[in-house]
């Protein structure tokens, strides 16, 4: 059988067995292609059960690309507060702000790529997804599937071109956005990194690794190894009980948001110059490239502090802050002695 065979089984499969998801259609291009761009953007690096809650929420409060542009970026980081790389909420803002300036949303490449956020394979899966454009999705899924299909063991890293050149002879032309969608249900459903569901894929008859041993280590990924980092966190506290949180200035991932005073290595403070007590307590965080452990301190405190604010504990849920601030906020108030607001 050819290639379009090949992929008309797959699109037959996903018309009975895809996923329903809050930003998807079937048969053909998204009508909304600002859904198609959120759920993107909120999609990087983030699995999709991770990000339907939020999509959903995003979306009640910012339904168009004119809500998502006129609001303010504080606002949109704190309801994109809990999903991680906030990095992609300040390119998601821009970007919107951009397309509201043209008039409408780009619909080639060139176009999409100029958008502040936007690689390569974002820009595919959008002109995919939202225009129907004959594009070619390589993701995480894709690759395993291709490599599995065509049994490729050598290192991903030394073989794209091939992985990338298999894909795409593979990619229906005709419904290119119903074919990006099925490819990743495939992967997502079927094609699992562990316990692939091999007798239950569309493609078995095809699959070159089927019932073979090494499936399971396909595709051969280097790993890589996190450094570690051992820093310090402090919540200052004055006589009003009031917390003291300050805005990160310091561009990367995390800027933008609100946060108690840290530093990824070592100590912020000396203990002579503040009232300090170490709370015996630390929390430890993965960040994509590097694993960060970090004391929790205790800071009492009548110091007029400029680069920041105190707050009411009761307030602290109105600005926005990262999963790492929360995790040290619950840690901190684990102690039964201290004061017990969620954020």
């Amino acid at each position: 059988m050819n290639k379009i065979t090949q992929s008309k089984e797959l699109l037959s499969w996903y018309e009975a067995q895809g996923r329903d998801l809050p930003w998807r259609v079937k048969g053909g291009a998204h009508p909304n292609p600002y859904i198609v761009f959120v759920s993107e953007i909120m999609l990087q690096q983030t699995t999709v059960k991770t990000v339907i809650p939020y999509f959903k929420k995003f979306m009640k409060r910012f339904p168009d690309i004119e809500s998502l542009a006129q609001a303010s970026e504080e606002e949109v980081y704190k309801y994109w507060q809990g999903l991680g790389y906030y990095s992609r909420a300040r390119s998601l803002h821009e970007a919107a702000k951009t397309i509201k300036e043209q008039g409408k949303f780009p619909q080639t490449r060139e176009e999409v790529l100029k958008l502040k956020g936007i690689g390569n394979y974002t820009v595919s899966s959008f002109l995919a997804l939202a225009f129907n454009k004959p594009e070619t999705i390589i993701d995480g899924n894709v690759i395993r599937i291709i490599t599995r299909l065509y049994h490729l063991t050598e290192p991903t890293e030394k073989i794209q071109n091939i992985i990338r050149q298999k894909a795409e002879e593979l990619t229906d032309k005709e419904s290119p956005a119903d074919y990006a969608s099925a490819i990743m249900d495939l992967g997502a459903i079927i094609c699992t990194p562990k316990k692939p569901q091999c007798l239950l894929c569309p493609w078995q008859k095809y699959c070159q690794s089927k019932n073979k041993q090494d499936i399971e280590q396909i595709p051969n990924r280097t790993k890589i190894q996190r450094q570690e980092k051992y820093g310090s966190v402090y919540i200052i506290i004055n006589s009003q009980k009031e917390i003291y949180i300050r805005k990160r200035k310091e561009k990367g991932l995390l800027s933008g948001l609100y946060e108690f005073p840290w530093k990824d290595e070592g100590k912020m403070f000396e203990k002579d110059s503040l009232c300090i007590t170490d709370s015996g307590r630390q929390v430890t965080h993965n960040f994509s490239h590097f694993k960060l452990t970090l004391q929790i301190y205790n800071i009492q405190t009548e110091k007029n502090l400029t680069d920041g604010l105190f707050v009411p504990e009761t307030s602290l849920k109105d600005y926005p802050i990262s999963t790492l601030m929360k995790k040290v906020w619950q840690k901190y108030k684990a102690n039964k002695k201290n004061i017990h607001t969620k954020i």
